[in-house]
This record gives structure tokens, C-alpha cells and sequence, in this order.
């Protein structure tokens, strides 16, 4: 069995909080995903899908910020975390859609609404959910931050080259490596804050993104780069008919800013476009604030106060704050135990 890794070392803001509770959520092909639910079960729900590489741990100051006055859920996307791998056979965007439409079955009780943040692949889980009944049952607003829904390798400017037959071939190249990260030393990080982590970010933001990112196994490192590789959820945009903010760093080199701006419009329902100045891939560390304002003002604007507990929804139109910061059967069993090999 593969071991269930969970990144260690990390401090302040980014030591991940203690959740509420834990439960293994069975997804439709019957792959477990791990669930942490953190904060009093009567207020209003956000629930949080990380990105590629990344675990729960990655939501740490979001959660930190969101806390006590919202529900918060997060889950390790399958294969990360402490979610066990499903396979390269499992890895594809319909399997992120049934895990985040099990987790949203398991989590939230029928008719009960949340506001769903996604940052990269968890942006993308969520377009590929966008059309699945318990999407749009239970998602009243939608964050997408750092994100897009096609064309990465093509547009992706890690490769300093012009764009071409060639970025795009070495940016695939990249995303299928299985290459071993190593441990987190200060040469490690170099390319780590190079890709992912705008000029300015932090020497504590740095630390906590590498560990995160070196925990995740590299096999699903490359299985799920495959998947990212070769995505198209233009069709799961147009789906996305949810009150939706879109948040994007504007020196983000895996997802540029133009993805943002291809996003914000095409969205059915988009309630503004936030660029943050000088900020890479990583905006969730690198700007807690920023996000988890967002998803406030979602909360503010999209579920009522006693939506957390009733799932009430207050219905509204275009905002039009372009710039503006204020965001299927399951199975549950508690305790989900940590496992090593």
C-alpha cells in the first residue's frame, strides 16, 4: 500500500488546525477519500478542493481566517494527502467530479448549500463537476483561483520560450516527470518558487509550499500531470451557472493571468475578476487574505445567515465587481486512520 503522506515541519499560519472531525468518504469507482471538517456544524459551510501536489494542509491559513464563524471542509483529491492513490486508470476529470460530488453528498445534508473555493486542479475539479446534480444542489457560490480549463501545457510560461510547438512540448515533459523531488533543501526550492511563487513571496510562504508539494508521491505527481496535460473543461465552464469570483496572481507562470481573463468571460454568472499584483501560482499561501475575503463575501453575498444550517439561498444577479475583493451514492465512516507502509 502506498504510504499516506502528510507534509511535517510546518509553522505559524501554516500548521495546518485541528479539524472538528475526520471521515473517509467512498467515492463511485470506491476510491476512499480522507475529510476533515473544521469549525461549529450550524454555520455556513465553504468547502475547499486543493490542487495538484498539494493536501489539505495547503488550505492551513484559509481555514485559519474562515475560522470560528464557518464550516469548513477540506479533502485530500485522491492520491494526495491521505487520500490512497486510485491508479493511473483512476486519475482522469470525472473521477475528481464523483469525488467532490460524494464529498459534498457526505458533508452536506440534502438541500443544504456551501460556497466551494477551488485553487488549480481543485478549480478544475470543479468545472468538471459543474453539470453533476450534487453541484448544483449544494454549491450557492464558486471561488476559482489560479486555475484554468484548457490549453495549460500551450499557455503555461515556466519555459521562458515563445510559445510553440516546442514550450509546449517541454511543458508536457515537465507535468509527466516522475523525477524525485528530494528532500526540501534551499536548492530545491529555487525552481519550486521559480514555477509556482511570485518575487516577493516569503521565506515562511517558500518553506510551507515545498513541504507540501515534496510529500506528494511522485507516480501521482505524474499521473495526475498527464491528466492536466491533455485537459479541456471548456464545456464545464459553460456549466458553471453558480455565482462564481475568479482570483489569479498576475506572475502565475502554470496558470497565467490570461486563463483568469478567458475564465471571468466565459462564465455564466461571473461576480468579478481580482488579479493580485506580483503574486505567482500559490495565492492561497502566498495571500490568505486575499481568498479567504473572497469566499466571505461570497458567504456574505450568497448564502444567508442561516443558510449554514438551512441551506436557504439568496438568489442575486451580476455584481459586477470586476477587480473587486469583497470570492452518486457516498459512504461515511469516522475517524479515517493514518496509515504508513
Amino acid at each position: 500500500m502506498r504510504r499516506r503522506v502528510r507534509p511535517r515541519g510546518l509553522v505559524g499560519p501554516y500548521a495546518p488546525p485541528r479539524p472538528a472531525r475526520e471521515l473517509t468518504v467512498t467515492s463511485a469507482d470506491g476510491a476512499r477519500i480522507h475529510v476533515e471538517v473544521h469549525g461549529p456544524d450550524t454555520a455556513p459551510t465553504v468547502v475547499l478542493v486543493h490542487g495538484w501536489t498539494c493536501s489539505t494542509a495547503f488550505w492551513a491559513p484559509v481555514v485559519r481566517d474562515l475560522l470560528p464563524d464557518h464550516r469548513v471542509v477540506v479533502y485530500d483529491q485522491r492520491g494526495h494527502g491521505r487520500s490512497p492513490a486510485a491508479g493511473r486508470d483512476g486519475c482522469s476529470t470525472d473521477a475528481l467530479a464523483d469525488d467532490l460530488a460524494a464529498v459534498l453528498t457526505a458533508t452536506l445534508e440534502p438541500g443544504r448549500r456551501a460556497v466551494l473555493g477551488g485553487h488549480s486542479m481543485g478549480g478544475m475539479t470543479v468545472m468538471a463537476a459543474a453539470a453533476r446534480p450534487a453541484l448544483r444542489e449544494h454549491a450557492a457560490a464558486v471561488l476559482l483561483c489560479s486555475t484554468g480549463s484548457s490549453g495549460l501545457a500551450a499557455r503555461s510560461t515556466v519555459w521562458p520560450l515563445r510559445a510553440g510547438r516546442l514550450r509546449t512540448r517541454l511543458t508536457r515533459l515537465l507535468l509527466h516527470s516522475r523525477a524525485p523531488l528530494g528532500p526540501v533543501s534551499p536548492l530545491a526550492k529555487v525552481p519550486l518558487r521559480y514555477a509556482t511563487m511570485g518575487r516577493g513571496s516569503a521565506p515562511i510562504m517558500m518553506e510551507a509550499s515545498a513541504r507540501i508539494v515534496h510529500a506528494c508521491p511522485r507516480g501521482v505527481r505524474a499521473d495526475w500531470g498527464r491528466v492536466l496535460g491533455g485537459l479541456d473543461l471548456d464545456t464545464g465552464v459553460a456549466a458553471l451557472t453558480a455565482p462564481t469570483l475568479v482570483v489569479q496572481g498576475t506572475a502565475d507562470r502554470l496558470t497565467p493571468i490570461g486563463h483568469a481573463r478567458s475564465l471571468a468571460a466565459r462564465l455564466p454568472h461571473c461576480v468579478g475578476l481580482v488579479e493580485l499584483p506580483g503574486l505567482g501560482h500559490m495565492t492561497p499561501i502566498e495571500d490568505p487574505a486575499a481568498i479567504s475575503g473572497g469566499l466571505r463575501d461570497l458567504v456574505r453575498d450568497h448564502l444567508t445567515e442561516s443558510a449554514g444550517a438551512s441551506g436557504a439561498h439568496l438568489p442575486t444577479g451580476p455584481t459586477g465587481r470586476a477587480g473587486a475583493l469583497g470570492t452518486d451514492g457516498t459512504e461515511a465512516t469516522d475517524e479515517a486512520k493514518e496509515t504508513s507502509a
